[in-house]
């Protein structure tokens, strides 16, 4: 015979069983600690028994459920902010150091290079203030600040700072800081000549060059140092507005000149040190 009590019973563990997958599905290990079995069957019995009652309560406990698993989903990824776990304590710790145990943490090396210097993730940057920040860093994460700390942390000290240091190597200059930004848009530059390099472009870069093998004085030098620098401003340029619009293409074709009039500027100044 038919019990409505029975039906109320499957429909509660049915849904229970519902609402405990969704709240540890998707690697959100710790979720379900936000959402209580009892906020679960208040869901669950106000639905079943009081429809026009359960809507506002049932909305907030979806409402909250729904802020927390956006939360989730906006930090828990966040490599600049916190929540991986200490592997001292436990603790939800942040990208450097446990808020808990103050231990430091490992170093994962597929964090964002921005995340990892504090600063915007924009082509424009202030070069001062990411220099700033890599100093703070690295007074805090220096190999030598854990001499008398564990193997484990002396090791990942090493690995942290070796990471800061890549990070800032990568987004001080123009070119390295295009090349990783188009990287992360899934852009890379091949190796090599350009074949599709603009052939006036080509026989530009070609004269520069001769020009500067031929060059006799430190006045000839410093010229063409001079027109090498514009052409880099202007590129750079060029290069932050089609990131901004999110031209993907027009900036691998910058990048690529760019390549080019950057290799010109390292030869400018071994060549200022032959005519010295």
């Amino acid at each position: 015979m038919y019990s409505p009590v029975y039906s109320l019973w499957g429909f509660i563990m049915l849904t229970l069983c519902r609402l405990r997958f969704l709240s540890t599905s998707f690697g959100f290990n710790h979720a379900h600690k936000c959402i209580s079995d009892r906020q679960r069957l208040n869901i669950v019995l106000q639905s079943y028994l009081t429809p026009e009652r359960a809507t506002s309560s049932h909305s907030k406990d979806v409402n909250h459920w729904n802020a927390v698993k956006g939360h989730l989903n906006l930090k828990s990824f966040s490599t600049g902010n916190v929540n991986r776990l200490c592997w001292n304590c436990g603790s939800s710790a942040a990208l450097f150091f446990c808020s808990s145990c103050n231990a430091i943490q490992p170093a994962d090396d597929k964090t964002n290079y921005f995340d990892i210097l504090n600063c915007a993730q924009t082509f424009s940057l202030d070069t001062q203030k990411l220099q700033k920040r890599y100093l703070e860093l690295q007074r805090s994460l220096h190999p030598d600040n854990f001499g008398q700390k564990s193997l484990k942390e002396q090791e990942y000290s090493e690995e942290q700072s070796a990471l800061v240091n890549k990070a800032y190597r990568t987004l001080q200059k123009p070119l390295s800081r295009a090349v990783y930004m188009l990287e992360l848009q899934g852009v890379l530059l091949e190796e090599g000549t350009d074949a599709t390099a603009d052939p006036a472009f080509l026989l530009e870069v070609m004269e520069i060059n001769e020009s500067l093998a031929e060059t006799r004085s430190q006045d000839e030098v410093n010229a063409i140092e001079q027109s090498v620098r514009e052409k880099l401003k202007g590129l750079i340029e060029q290069m932050n507005s089609s990131l901004n619009k999110g031209d993907l293409l027009t900036a691998k074709g910058l990048l690529a000149q760019m390549k080019y009039f950057t290799n010109i500027e390292e030869k400018v100044k071994d060549r200022i040190t032959e005519v010295c």
